[in-house]
This record gives structure tokens, sequence and C-alpha cells, in this order.
């Protein structure tokens, strides 16, 4: 039997499980992330632990890209929760895209409860050298 020094941990469960704060599809829960620049590319690691694969849903629509996931609780006649604390439900998020990443190639992969989407920088946003013409000096002939 594990025993819990925290009693509030319990009561803050209970209070978000009578007052309806678990997350659902029309309020879900906010998901930690990472976001930065890896060379051409533009990466988003959001942290999802015990959450089915099967279960992540990923769409751009209009340059937003947005991320769903559920966290179901342990079912069966024979489960009986012993401690409870990890957040059960829907978890979502938003990103606006800018018009600088490529929306089209985007690559998301799924290990060890992390969720990683990679979105390139779109060609025209990558910086390039402009070659610099030069017209020939101009002569005057005197006849």
């Amino acid at each position: 039997m594990l025993m819990r020094t925290d009693p509030f941990r319990e009561f803050d469960r209970l209070t978000q499980q009578v007052f309806g704060q678990a997350g659902t599809w029309s309020r879900p829960n906010p998901m930690p992330m990472d976001a930065y620049r890896s060379g051409d590319e533009f990466v988003v690691a959001f942290d999802l632990p015990g959450v089915d694969p099967e279960a992540i849903e990923l769409d751009v629509e209009r340059n937003v890209l947005t991320v769903k996931a559920e966290r179901r609780p342990i079912a069966g006649d024979e489960v009986e929760m012993q401690v409870s604390e990890r957040p059960l439900g829907v978890f979502s998020r938003q990103l606006f895209l800018g018009d600088t990443l490529d929306a089209d190639h985007i690559h998301a992969a799924y290990d060890a409860g992390v969720l990683t989407v990679r979105i390139p920088i779109a060609e025209r946003a990558k910086p390039r050298k402009i070659a610099i013409e030069s017209e020939p000096a101009r002569k005057e002939i005197n006849a």
C-alpha cells in the first residue's frame, strides 16, 4: 500500500473532479511544450506521457497547427485506483505558424511520451545571396 504525505493533493484532485476541471473536448487542458529553431526547421516538442499514439490528433488549417490528445483512465472491472495524480482528459494546444514556415511539409513523431513536430523553414524565408550587377564604364570617343 502506498502512503501519501501531501493531504492537499487529494483535495485538489477531488475538487477538479467535482467542478469538472478535467479536460474535455470543449474545454481542454493545456500541454507543456518547447519550441526552437534547429538549422532549416522549426521544432516543437509536446509532453504527452502516458498518452496512446492513437489518441493524438494533429491538424493544420490556415497556418494554425492544432494538437489534441486524450489521456484516458485505466479501465477494467478489477482496477481499484490507489493513487491518481496524473491529469486525465483532453489536452490541446494551438500554434499560429508564420508565413516563413512550410506548413505543407510538416513531420511528426511520437517517442517516449514526447510528440515532436518538425516544420521546415520555407525556401523564400531562407537567407540567400543576391548577385550585384555592374554596368560597364562608358567611354567617350572624340572624332
